[in-house]
């Protein structure tokens, strides 16, 4: 059954709805962004949550200590890495941060371009240093990395995806939404998908419907 993320969350009611329909995961953004949450806002939520809910915060540092800083005032239990490969980065956060809070990587697939001898490289890089076993592809398109509501060619990623690196739980991002899940999906065999703009109704507050349609698409055996 695929893992799926429902990222962007910026109040405590949008989170709970997003776990009450089978989220496995909800991610917090401290990157500039239309959803950007500060670490007390987060902590307000987060707060609230049952255990067993993954908190994940998306971070775009190259600094050890200001991400432990905001894993440990917000209450989250994962950092996802934005802002290009350190893994000298990894290594100091998972020493830093212990077993207890994990680590995923974002890469990313530049729209309109071929993205494939970079991305394969990266990914070898990360399934090399076995450090961390979760990756996010996400799309790029000019500087923003994330939310755009934009895809990235899954066609032309899948055998890269699966070929560089085939011990990684990949986790799929960019442009989903109820309409194109299924297609993401079936296309890209990922052990995960992320989603924020395709189930908002404006920046940072959820559509319940369409929250409820990529959950149950997501979570559905085909």
């Amino acid at each position: 059954m695929t893992w799926v993320k429902i990222c962007g969350n910026t109040n405590l009611e949008d989170a709970k709805l997003a776990i009450e329909l089978g989220a496995d995961a909800l991610g917090f953004i401290f990157t500039e962004s239309k959803r950007r949450v500060t670490p007390d806002q987060v902590a307000a939520i987060t707060s609230q949550l049952p255990s067993f809910i993954e908190r994940v915060g998306v971070v775009e540092s190259h600094n050890a200590e200001q991400i432990a800083a905001i894993v440990h005032e917000a209450g989250i239990n994962a950092v996802q890495l934005h802002g290009g490969l350190d893994l000298a980065l990894i290594d100091r956060l998972g020493r830093m941060l212990g077993e207890d809070v994990s680590i995923l990587q974002a890469l990313h697939w530049v729209v309109g371009t071929d993205s494939s001898v970079r991305l394969r490289q990266e990914l070898r890089e990360i399934a090399a240093a076995r450090r961390i076993d979760r990756v996010l592809v996400d799309s790029r398109l000019g500087s923003a990395g994330g939310g755009t509501g934009v895809a990235f060619d899954w066609k032309a990623a899948a055998a890269v995806l699966h070929e560089a690196a085939p011990g990684l739980r990949l986790i799929v991002a960019g442009g989903l939404r109820p309409e194109n899940a299924r297609e993401a999906i079936d296309e890209l065999q990922p052990w995960g998908v992320d989603v924020v703009s395709g189930v908002e109704a404006s920046p940072g507050r959820k559509d319940a419907a369409r929250l409820a349609e990529f959950l149950r698409i997501a979570k559905s055996r085909h």
